[in-house]
């Protein structure tokens, strides 16, 4: 169920006057730093009460100026290439920098190795032919994993659980893959999946459901379980409790480390 945002436009802009408003240089991006913060309070909470890691998605949100106001509340960042990759690394070099591509490029893997420390990739074959000089150099390695449980609702061409998708393997692709090349599963560190966009809690219960029933034999020899993002955790009315729960369940059945990657929530 998606939940409409009843309040009113730039209301973070209350206190600012028509006449600095007039002042500034204009075209120009408005930020209000003050949101920022009360946001990254609320995902803080979140990480403090489950013990979940919270990613910063760059492909939403990149706008490294305020990367300074964002790194309390941070884990770490989340990057859909090469250079978002870098971005994080040079701004926050402290952080976590995690990498997820369809499909990543030869020529310029061996530079990604240089910036991400947690890579996913999207199917079996990208797995195979990376994953080896990946984990020679120390990186975590994680699988885009596609649960088959859609949850959207207006926007399914959008929908990364669509039939016919091919973001994320399926089980069936999994358990071919593995018959065909025994050694794919030592290279696995962690499973990802990314399925809402801009949804409420009640729609990853549904997915986490679909997620164990279909991958929870491999969960136990995981370090990390990536919920991937869509998440709008920041939004007035969000489930909060609901959400928390799946992260506690998962991190009690099966001791990995959780991990969300919010974009819209900021």
């Amino acid at each position: 169920m998606r939940l409409a945002d009843t309040r009113p436009p730039f209301a973070g802009l209350a206190n600012l006057s028509w006449e600095a408003l007039a002042s500034l240089p204009t075209p120009c991006y408005l930020l209000d730093e003050g949101q920022l913060c009360r946001n990254g309070e609320l995902l803080l909470g979140v990480q403090q009460r489950t013990g979940c890691k919270i990613l910063l998605a760059q492909k939403a949100f990149s706008n490294f100026n305020v990367y300074p106001v964002l790194a309390p509340y941070l884990a770490g960042t989340e990057a859909s290439g090469l250079y978002e990759s870098r971005l994080g690394r040079e701004e926050l070099p402290e952080k976590e920098n995690h990498v997820f591509c369809a499909a990543y490029r030869t020529d310029e893997f061996e530079e990604l190795l240089q910036y991400a420390d947690h890579i996913v990739f999207n199917s079996p074959s990208q797995l195979a032919k990376f994953g080896p000089a990946a984990k020679a150099a120390g990186k975590s390695i994680g699988l885009r994993i596609n649960p088959e449980c859609s949850t959207q609702e207006g926007h399914e061409i959008y929908d990364p659980c669509a039939p016919g998708s091919r973001l994320g393997t399926t089980r069936a692709q999994w358990d071919a893959a593995v018959a065909a090349h025994p050694e794919l599963p030592a290279l696995l560190d962690g499973l990802h999946f990314h399925t809402l966009c801009e949804q409420d809690a009640d729609a990853l219960a549904v997915t986490l459901a679909a997620v164990e029933k279909k991958f929870a034999d491999l969960l136990p020899r995981m370090q990390w379980l990536n919920f991937g993002g869509g998440h709008h955790i920041t939004r007035p009315g969000y489930a909060l409790a609901t959400l928390e729960n799946c992260i506690l369940s998962v991190r009690q059945k099966y001791g990995v480390q959780g991990y969300l990657e919010t974009g819209e929530a900021w």
